[in-house]
């Protein structure tokens, strides 16, 4: 029998947690194996997620902007998508992101199988390749994959997931987008801007439900304005496949609706890819929803075992994935003065045209936790450069505490809010207040300065009160 190969640290999937973690561990001088069974090395956020995305979507902003040229006085007599051209610059941009981190993670300071794994106790697993390994300590990061809800006709139509609007080379006529995420907003956007009829059903009241209402109605409102079939406050009744592609009928308020088209777009959400990993037999507890349940320092039910990314939660995003896997190494072999994530420094943003951002506490979830706060928000139809950008719909706010004007979040909907919200990143982690931000100098005519006005209010009133 040959012999079973030991190992300090074993990244269970090579995405955005395992590698981080995996880095981190090696850099601790720890023998450390990645098992990551993918077709390409890299993981979602490279391969088939933000960075792919991204690019498409920058490409669509210029087109926009170029197809509406005259509101800047120039003239600009055809601006279309070349779908081929387009196609091409994606996979040469993450081809280059891709081949990085392999590269990295075949630099020799890790051993890398290209296999599956399960657990056959809590110290061993079972490689699809025949191989087994035993670790000291593991972090489990397989990542997601699409869910697909039980909604009558769905499973038997076929339908495009991310993957397949990510990897077009040429525009679709007409597409229903099921879902009303950041996954179904953004691509959504990209397909009507290229060129396609997009109907997008949402089950909430509003797309984006994560955000505030306020600022979801100014993306629905962007959407309709480019000429999205939007529908919010749905309910799916049947799916059903058509000679000439897919119908979807659903109910909205007292009225039965249905839309064809010639393709459906599956965003209803992701899941935990835990299904094959045998949890069970390493004694890992998981969720209903199956995401594994982890404590502050990324540890599951098994005190070795750690999990990270998106099989965790309590949010996919990649920021978030990379700071869990090394949280979880450096605890793993008992790196003194640690502190576990942060949550109420969460940042999001969501890449739609106008983009919303968020960091910090919420306006709901201050309400719901009995805490007092002041808010103050202003318009960025009532700001110098947003206007001479014709970028005018949307808001800036800020969320203090009361007292002192300590900032507790922020959110941006309107132009580059995805780098505006980063204004609030630092002064957040070092518990800065209104004062302190006002203390510093903000540049005109900028899109930045536009904060200085609710920071202004906010501070006015916390010395009214004092």
């Amino acid at each position: 029998m040959p012999k079973i190969k030991q190992f300090d640290f074993i990244a269970v999937g090579g995405g955005s947690a395992g590698f981080n973690a995996a880095r981190t561990a090696a850099d601790l001088g720890k023998k450390v194996a990645i098992v990551d069974g993918a077709k390409e090395l890299g993981g979602l956020c490279i391969l088939r997620g933000c960075m792919p995305s991204k690019t498409l979507l920058y490409s669509t902003d210029v087109l926009h902007l170029a197809q509406h040229g005259k509101l800047f006085g120039l003239k600009i007599p055809h601006a279309a998508a070349d779908m081929r051209e387009l196609h091409r610059r994606k996979k040469t941009i993450i081809g280059e992101f891709a081949d990085y981190r392999r590269q990295a993670m075949e630099s020799g300071r890790y051993a890398i199988y290209r296999a599956h794994a399960k657990f056959i106790d809590p110290h061993t697993i079972q490689l699809s390749s025949g191989e087994k390994l035993q670790g000291k300590r593991f972090i489990i990061s397989t990542g997601s994959q699409v869910s697909v809800p039980p909604i009558p006709g769905l499973a038997e139509t076929p339908f495009w997931t991310s993957d397949d609007v990510l990897d077009l080379d040429h525009i679709p006529s007409s597409v229903i987008v099921l879902g009303g995420g950041i996954v179904a907003c953004e691509l959504s956007q990209f397909l009507r801007r290229i060129g396609s009829r997009v109907v997008l059903i949402q089950r909430s009241p509003n797309i984006l439900k994560d955000h505030s209402p306020a600022a979801s109605e100014v993306v629905q409102q962007a959407f309709r304005d480019e000429g999205i079939d939007l529908h919010t406050d749905t309910k799916v009744e049947q799916i059903k496949k058509t000679k000439s592609g897919v119908s979807v009928r659903f109910r909205s308020g007292d009225r039965t609706i249905t839309r064809s088209a010639k393709h459906l777009f599956n965003a209803l959400g992701r899941e935990p890819n835990t299904a094959g990993l045998d949890l069970a037999a390493a004694g890992v507890t998981t969720t209903a929803g199956g995401r594994v349940k982890t404590n502050r320092w990324q540890q599951t039910s098994v005190s070795h075992i750690y999990a990270g990314g998106d099989v965790a939660g309590p949010h996919d995003i990649v920021h978030l994935a990379v700071a869990q896997g090394e949280l979880a190494a450096r605890h793993a072999f008992g790196i003194k003065r640690i502190k576990p994530i942060n949550h109420d420094l969460l940042l999001n943003v969501v890449f739609t045209d106008p983009p919303l951002a968020s960091i910090g506490r919420q306006e709901a979830e201050l309400g719901v936790a009995g805490k007092d706060y002041l808010v103050a928000d202003y318009p960025f139809d009532d700001h110098g450069k947003s206007i001479l950008m014709e970028a005018k719909r949307g808001y800036v706010k800020v969320i203090a505490e009361p007292k002192k004007g300590r900032i507790l979040g922020a959110e941006i909907v309107g132009p580059q809010a995805g780098e505006l919200i980063h204004c609030f990143s630092g002064p957040l982690a070092m518990r800065a207040t209104v004062f302190d931000l006002l203390k510093a100098p903000w540049y005109h005519p900028t899109l930045a300065e536009i904060l200085t006005y609710p920071l202004e209010t906010i501070a006015d009133e916390v010395t009214q009160k004092s």
